[in-house]
């Protein structure tokens, strides 16, 4: 049986690492094209549309996560009226954030270009690429309750293949609207749009085909008891995650304002963290579904096997990376830039980076799991800690340690996040 349990969980986190992997592709494919058409501002102005969509679509996250743990739950528990309503339930409130965005595009464009603080040529074409773009919001947002849904009825390989299709989707399109057709920046704009789309239908298609079309009741999707709870668990981590934007801005913020060298280092550093929750995500991909399916069956004992190999997945993979950094972290750093300034301040800071591994990896297996409980409340006031502990250490230590001080207070939040989740979870599991 343990043999069972580990290949299951080995089945959803290979696929879902190398998801992890790919999607940030969609994003580099446009700054890579419009980086070899030869003027900076263009390049500038899909850098800065880049991160304004993943300013946005940051926050709404928990589309993903709350899918995932309700539909585990109700497919533990046989009840397939129930995964069906919570995918409609999803996909529904997806697209109605998605039409508002599109409504309110302009003035939630200028928003956020204000908070991005960019020059005026850059401001004009970001804000054009970002009125186009948002048309694939919808598909966007239906694509992570797609997701969510997916991974809850543990099956992560349909995401994958969406995942690598959308990329390379991406990539053929805008290489045609751009060198073919000469549409320049606003043909990487549409080959973007185009495969968020074609990536969301192909979800679609991809899970009638598994798993059939079902026509739902409005009784079923309106359940007001059932509601309640899908729009209490998305609100918690809706503001779980508002917690870790201000976390991440507050440490981009600091970085920057030491200067832009520091900047810089601090960019390079946090690029380790990255890679190992690229890694740990996946992991915790495989505690949503498989936690959520044996609560929702009630069996206890397949729970605490599961959360027992998990932890150890997180560890063994802690201890690994903990080792790639200590031997290969600087020749990591050079690949990433040539910057010889850049390169020798960061090996003031690269244990830092060494020490993330060991100080995340609970935080990444710990929130998997609570998700597949649906106890986003207790993630919530974990994270609520984890923040105050942040702000309360950088404030002690930063100004008389400058840019360790920082580091210190990151670390010490994951460490908090992962520790007060683990009290936690040895109350939720033993019951």
């Amino acid at each position: 049986m343990d043999r069972l349990l580990i290949k299951r969980i080995a089945t959803l986190t290979i696929p879902a690492v190398i998801t992890n992997i790919t999607t940030p592709l969609l994003a580099i494919t446009d700054v890579t094209i419009m980086g070899h058409i030869g003027d900076a501002s263009f390049l500038a102005a899909i850098a800065v549309g880049a991160t304004m969509f993943n300013m946005l679509y940051w926050l709404f996250g928990f589309l993903r996560m709350g899918a995932s743990g309700l539909t585990a739950q109700a497919y533990g528990a046989s009840d397939h009226s129930e995964t069906y309503a919570t995918l409609t339930r999803g996909i529904l409130l997806a697209f109605a954030i998605g039409m508002i965005f599109i409504v309110v595009r302009q003035p939630l464009s200028n928003i956020l270009l204000m908070i991005m603080d960019s020059d005026e040529c850059t401001r004009t074409m970001a804000s054009d690429y970002f009125n186009i773009c948002i048309w694939g919001a919808p598909a966007m947002l239906g694509s992570f309750a797609m997701t969510g849904w997916l991974i809850g009825m543990q099956n992560t390989r349909i995401p994958m293949w969406v995942a690598i299709f959308t990329d390379v989707f991406n990539i053929a399109l805008s290489l045609v609207l751009v060198f073919g057709l000469g549409m320049g920046m606003h043909g990487v704009a549409t080959g973007t749009l185009m495969a968020q789309w074609g990536g969301f239908l192909l979800a679609v298609a991809h899970a009638i085909r598994k798993y059939g079309f079902q026509t739902m009741r409005i009784g079923d999707i309106m359940d007001i008891d059932k509601l309640k709870r899908f729009f209490r668990i998305n609100s918690d981590i809706f503001l779980r995650t508002l917690c870790l934007v201000a976390i991440t801005m507050w440490f981009t913020r600091t970085g920057a304002q030491q200067g832009t060298v520091m900047l810089a280092v601090n960019a390079l550093l946090m690029q380790l963290f990255t890679l190992f929750s690229f890694f740990m995500d996946g992991t915790a991909f495989a505690g949503e579904a498989l936690c959520g399916r044996y609560t929702g069956a009630g069996d206890n004992s397949m729970l605490r096997r599961t959360v027992k190999y998990l932890l150890a997945a997180g560890a063994g993979l802690a201890m690994l990376f903990t080792l790639i950094y200590i031997l290969f972290g600087m020749e990591f750093m050079k690949l990433l830039s040539s910057d010889l300034t850049v390169i020798n301040l960061s090996r003031n800071f690269i244990q830092w980076a060494i020490l993330i591994p060991a100080a995340s990896f609970g935080a990444f297996i710990w929130d998997g799991i609570f998700i597949g409980l649906t106890r986003t409340r207790a993630m919530l006031g974990s994270m609520a800690w984890a923040t105050a502990v942040f702000f309360a250490i950088y404030a002690a230590a930063f100004p008389s340690l400058a840019n360790h001080g920082l580091w210190i207070a990151f670390l010490s939040y994951l460490l908090t996040r992962g520790v007060a989740l683990t009290i936690l979870g040895r109350k939720y599991i033993s019951n």
